[in-house]
């Protein structure tokens, strides 16, 4: 049992707070019934990334088998059959997208479409340069999106170019990471990175970086409360780019659980913008 939570990553849960940004911006996150609201759709959208990750798993078996820590993944390592990984994957995905439609149809296609792009990625997308990049940016805006129709609050073209930029910067920042990591051999885990050419992800990663930084400022500058934050969103910007160009990992959710500065830096964020907010 232990095995097949840990092959699901429950700790990547954590992207599926991006549900809850748009009452939390929006200043209704308080209101009764908004937490009911948005747990059901938090727990389809972490069945559906869940299957994901083991579809992702199963396709991958053979380099992760390679890999200096991938190999000790529960499918890598032979600790869970392919057959339960099959099966999981699909009770995931099924009981996603069922529940999904049980909200509404608009939440359903969101779902499917995620599911979609989630499958295409594995297959065939993640090996092409660039396009990888933005396969994993949409699903954090399908997240956005899927919270503004449940909690019926619209996204601002500010916010949702923050949140594409934000999540392009973090996927060069973790495709870095792993050519660092992995140097010479890095093509033969990753096939999109032998395509990547010297300095280009770095490029990719302080062009996107520069773009958050504005794109988040003209966001607070119509949410006057909100200006004395983005020095935060700064300091953790260039803390996760100090972490790739360190070899710390890049992985965004680990990078918030293990670095301390990340961490202290994302709890202030969220404290002074519900200050601001709501207080």
């Amino acid at each position: 049992m232990l095995e097949l939570i840990t092959l699901i990553r429950p700790h990547q849960w954590l992207k599926n707070l991006m549900l809850f940004f748009p009452p939390f911006l929006g200043g209704t996150l308080l209101q009764s019934g908004v937490w009911q609201s948005g747990l059901l759709p938090f727990i389809i959208f972490s069945l559906a990334s869940s299957a994901g990750y083991v579809l992702n798993d199963l396709l991958d078996i053979k380099a992760d088998q390679s890999h200096p820590r991938k190999s000790k993944r529960p499918l890598a390592s032979g600790r869970v059959s392919v057959s339960s990984a099959v099966f999981m994957a699909m009770i995931l995905g099924i009981s996603a997208l069922l529940l999904a439609f049980s909200i509404n149809s608009s939440i359903f296609i969101i779902v499917l479409a995620y599911f979609v792009v989630s499958g295409a990625y594995s297959c065939c997308l993640k090996h092409l340069p660039v396009v990888d990049l933005f396969c994993i940016a949409t699903g954090f805006l399908f997240r956005l999106q899927a919270g503004g129709i449940v909690f019926s609050i619209p996204i601002s073209e500010w916010l949702f170019l923050s949140v594409l930029l934000l999540s392009l910067f973090l996927s060069a920042g973790k495709r870095l990471s792993e050519k660092y990591e992995l140097h010479e051999v890095a093509a033969s885990h990753r096939k999109v990175l032998s395509h990547y050419p010297d300095g280009f992800l770095d490029g990719v990663l302080f062009m996107t970086g520069s773009a958050v930084l504005v794109t988040y400022t003209m966001y607070t500058i119509s949410h006057r409360a909100l200006l004395y934050t983005v020095p935060l969103c700064c300091f953790g910007l260039m803390r996760y780019i100090f972490r790739i160009k360190a070899g710390q990992g890049g992985d965004p959710t680990e990078a918030l659980l293990r670095d301390p500065s990340l961490l202290v830096v994302g709890l202030a964020w969220g404290i002074m913008v519900g200050w601001g907010i709501y207080f």
